[in-house]
């Protein structure tokens, strides 16, 4: 009975020693644990749950803004939201991924594939810049995996008045065209970094440590007036419409400082909206396209009779029958204007009398003057793609060769290259390089004497003479202002040959002339109907911008009476 006794008691306490040996084993291995975590090795939960809850997040730079001479915004971006998923934790029903698709305005096989595709990923884009709207009822779905991020869109105030000047980003805000990708690394950020903490849900809570400070791109200030830019854009179009063109450029230069105050183009885009545009679309016709110049520099030809001592003021020209024949090419005028003097060549526009003036001077001369103008060179715009021009090859050059560049044959030009050229002779003989961005009266370059004072204000003169009665641009008068200027009207070289009935119809002018401070150059490519001479299609664009110009910038009206006297008793 004893021994049974005995026996059950061992028993008891066999098992008690069991339970205190489970239990110590416990308490030491969670000691041990403890010691691990906390001593030992403490970093590697700290991580992984970093790892779940922590991201080291890009924040976003903003572009820097485009603007014009007066602080009006071309080029501005908005922030907005984009919706991105990690393909490792989105867990989707068909419900919810039809809800995400319809939302966004995708297909849900779309959604699911992109999903499926990118199972080894971590970010993945959605849909990118979503308005406001959208983006609320994305996070409203509160799915998992899929969250929000702040970029920024680019947006253009003007849409197409400035677009071909301007430019465009691409999604990713880098610039694609104009000047968004000339100074494209000027307008540039450098995006920051910061450590956020992550919810249930995979979303961003608010705040978060500063890890690298978002460096935001700088602003540009263009030489752009946009008063003056709408005022030119408005008068293009309505000519190109009217005259059913093909195409139209305006530039205008400020004579003082080189700077370009409005340049459009026709037909223009918005950037704003670039669906169904092609590359030819965004091309700065007014930087890029060449054409022949035409009669428009016959005023350069008379500055290099001038400047080599053959030709004076009061030469006279024999320029009848009104034609003249040229290595067996015949040259003509559209009337026989008989005897006339420098003055009444340039009035009337005649073919014959700058034939006769190549004739007789060095033609080495003739090609150093035409380059002197800035023909066949770089504006110094830096805008991408800007065409230099060319002039003929002065080793192999023709008595024909001659001939047509001194009414503007055989040589190509810009509408920007050709302003520049009339601001030399606006600007007393100073050449200065064209400016884009704005200059502060310190930054305006001295420019480059390549005639003198004298002789290019006795052309000036001469030019008046072309928008009075008995010109062919009495259309580009300004009333109480006198315009010195020249029309071109071209035949188009279409695969070789010049084709009647293709025309390009050119104005460019000065105003004031007595004191110059603008120049203007107007190209209207292609005019429908019997309406196609220069006078009669772009130099009314000229008149109609340069009228609301000179009172916009407060330009005092000049004496043309006293003016006329003066030059009547030199």
């Amino acid at each position: 009975m004893n021994h049974q006794k005995s026996s059950g008691n061992h028993i008891d306490v066999w098992r008690l020693n069991v339970v205190r040996l489970v239990f110590v084993s416990l308490v030491i291995g969670l000691a041990w644990r403890l010691a691990d975590i906390q001593v030992i090795n403490p970093d590697f939960l700290r991580n992984q749950g970093d790892a779940r809850h922590l991201r080291n997040v890009s924040v976003a730079a903003h572009r820097g803004m485009i603007l014009d001479r007066h602080g009006e915004p071309l080029a501005i971006s908005t922030p907005v939201q984009s919706v991105w998923f990690n393909p490792q934790e989105i867990k989707v029903n068909a419900t919810q991924i039809a809800n995400l698709a319809k939302i966004l305005q995708l297909k849900t096989n779309t959604v699911a594939n992109k999903v499926k595709a990118n199972k080894r990923r971590e970010f993945v884009y959605l849909k990118r810049r979503v308005s406001p709207e959208i983006a609320q009822k994305v996070t409203q779905l509160q799915i998992k995996g899929v969250a929000l991020q702040r970029e920024y869109k680019r947006y253009y105030p003007t849409a197409e008045v400035a677009s071909h000047l301007v430019g465009f980003t691409s999604i990713d805000d880098a610039g694609q065209e104009g000047l968004e990708l000339t100074y494209n690394d000027v307008l540039t950020g450098v995006p920051g970094l910061k450590r956020m903490v992550r919810d249930s849900r995979g979303n961003y809570v608010e705040g978060g440590e500063q890890l690298k400070v978002t460096k935001h791109g700088q602003d540009i200030q263009l030489s752009i007036d946009l008063r003056l830019q709408y005022l030119t854009y408005q008068a293009l179009k309505t000519t190109v419409n009217k005259f059913n063109a093909r195409s139209g450029t305006a530039v205008i230069l400020d004579i003082e400082t080189g700077e370009v105050l409005a340049m459009v183009n026709q037909p223009s885009f918005n950037p704003n909206n670039r669906r169904g545009l092609k590359a030819n679309d965004f091309r700065n016709r007014a930087v890029i396209d060449l054409f022949e110049p035409g009669s428009t520099v016959k005023p350069f030809t008379v500055v290099s009779a001038l400047k080599s001592g053959e030709f004076t003021l009061t030469t006279k020209i024999d320029t009848r029958p009104g034609t003249i024949k040229v290595s067996g090419h015949t040259i003509s005028d559209h009337n026989n204007y008989g005897v006339i003097d420098l003055a009444k060549l340039i009035q009337k526009s005649s073919n014959v009398g700058a034939t006769k003036i190549v004739q007789a001077i060095n033609p080495e001369q003739l090609w150093q003057d035409f380059s002197a103008f800035g023909m066949a060179k770089l504006t110094g715009a830096y805008f991408p793609g800007e065409a230099m021009g060319n002039m003929p090859d002065l080793q192999t050059w023709r008595k024909l060769d001659q001939a047509t560049l001194s009414y503007g044959y055989g040589l190509n030009t810009t509408a920007l290259q050709l302003a520049r050229a009339y601001s030399v002779l606006a600007n007393g003989g100073i050449s200065r390089p064209v400016s884009l961005q704005k200059l502060e009266a310190e930054e305006v370059p001295l420019g480059r004497r390549v005639f003198s004072k004298d002789v290019m204000a006795d052309v000036l003169a001469m030019m008046e003479a072309v928008v009075k009665p008995g010109g062919t641009a009495t259309r580009a008068a300004v009333k109480n202002y006198s315009v010195a200027g020249k029309t071109g009207t071209v035949e188009k070289l279409v695969r070789g040959s010049y084709t009647e009935g293709r025309y390009v119809s050119l104005f460019a002018g000065v105003i004031p002339a007595s004191k110059p401070r603008l120049a203007m150059v107007v190209m209207v490519d292609e005019p429908q109907g019997e309406q196609y001479y220069g006078g009669l299609v772009a130099a009314p664009v000229f008149s109609k911008v340069m009228t609301s110009a000179m009172r916009l910038l407060n330009i005092t009206p000049d004496n043309v009476s006293t003016r006329q006297l003066q030059l009547a008793h030199k």
